[in-house]
């Protein structure tokens, strides 16, 4: 009688399953414990110790391009986060510009002009078979260094200079206005939130409607406006001046940064444009032949109609884009950027040999940045969803 019933267990489908699962789950657990004792003891054999008291040393490592107050006074936890703030940078920016001139291609390549959508297909066609450490190389070594030196800068409005050694812009001398012109701009931007849900709210009831888009643009290009050309009026500037061989005050964009975002975006956007070209096919054409029933112009049908609906397309897609501009801000690497693979998977690796804990580190800041990402990208899709009975 035991045996049978250990018999009837065994055949079950669902207790099959759970035992599956333990021994899997078993034996990566004995596999990282193999990984982790074996470590351990080459590292004792090289006489390297292990754990996290590195993070506390004295960094020493001079850091071009600086977003934080990090100096080569600091410990190496300073330079961690140093390079995660430059890896941000250069990802929220790639994304926000790629997000932008991907659009654009897409729906040139739609464009019923012959030359406009053959060049946006020629150049999508181009990107998406070409490596990205190709666009790496050739903005970096192509066209910023085949730019002038600092003594033939190319002048903007005589108060910013592009080089081959980067922008050097005005920098404030102190940014306290304009931090009460930031504060006021999301005030303003938060008020057009609360106006519209309003409108929204009211033309439900009574079905009139509210002057939305007169207030929208006071509240979200006037106010914007006058908040910034009010703290750049009432602030002093650090001008930069040419000394020597090169400029001296201001802030300097790196060449490094322009090249790797100018490559991040111009490779991505060719896959965010068949991301758009394809969301936009496959809203039905009944959608926009009913729209232009009613009268409206081809502009406004494809923001009001064509494009609302195929953002629910493109989501999923477009998010697995942002998570790959963000992994491949690691190829700056390969020019020397300092984003947080340069200076801690690199610079403070050599110093230390803690690779372990370095290594560690740095997958666990691009696991989390992704997921926040995703998490993000599955709310706003969530948001726009179609909601069925």
């Amino acid at each position: 009688m035991p045996l049978t019933k250990a018999l009837a267990l065994i055949n079950d489908k669902r207790v099959r399953d759970w035992i599956y699962q333990l021994a899997l789950i078993v034996g990566l657990v004995a596999l990282t414990v193999y990984f982790v004792r074996n470590a351990s003891q080459n590292m004792v054999k090289a006489g390297i110790a292990s754990g996290f008291d590195f993070l506390w040393r004295t960094s020493g490592i001079d850091v071009p391009f600086v977003l934080t107050s990090y100096t080569q006074a600091d410990n190496i936890l300073g330079l961690f986060w140093a390079g995660v703030a430059n890896t941000m940078l250069v990802t929220v920016i790639a994304i926000a510009l790629a997000t932008l001139l991907g659009f654009v291609l897409g729906i040139a390549r739609l464009s019923s002009h012959w030359l406009l959508s053959t060049l946006a297909g020629a150049y999508i066609e181009f990107v998406r078979n070409i490596p990205l450490l190709f666009f790496v190389l050739f903005w970096y070594f192509g066209v910023i260094a085949a730019l002038p030196a600092p003594r033939d800068s190319l002048s903007v409005f005589g108060i910013a200079f592009l080089n081959n050694r980067g922008l050097t812009i005005p920098l404030p001398d102190a940014p306290a206005n304009f931090r009460w012109a930031i504060a006021a701009i999301l005030l303003a931007w938060l008020a057009q939130w609360l106006v519209a849900f309003w409108a929204r709210r009211r033309k439900d009831r009574t079905g009139r409607d509210a002057p939305v888009v007169a207030i929208g643009l006071v509240l979200v290009i006037l106010v914007p406006i006058l908040a910034i050309a009010w703290a750049s009026l009432a602030t002093r500037w650090d001008i930069p001046i040419l000394r020597g061989f090169n400029y001296r005050g201001g802030f300097v964009v790196i060449p490094e940064f322009v090249a790797l975002l100018a490559a991040l975006v111009t490779y991505t956007a060719g896959f965010i444009a068949e991301i758009v070209r394809g969301g936009i096919q496959a809203v039905p054409h009944g959608q926009t032949e009913a729209a232009s029933a009613l009268g409206l112009r081809r502009g406004p049908i494809l923001r009001f109609v064509t494009i609302p609906q195929a953002l629910r397309v493109m989501m999923p897609p477009m998010t697995n884009q942002y998570l790959n501009v963000l992994k491949n801000s690691s190829f700056g690497a390969a020019i020397a950027y300092p984003d947080v693979v340069s200076l801690f998977m690199g610079s403070a690796l050599n110093n230390t040999g803690q690779a372990i804990e370095i290594i560690a580190m740095t997958l666990a800041v691009y696991l989390v940045i992704g997921l926040a990402v995703s998490a993000l990208m599955n709310w706003y899709n969530a948001r726009i969803a179609l909601v069925t009975r």
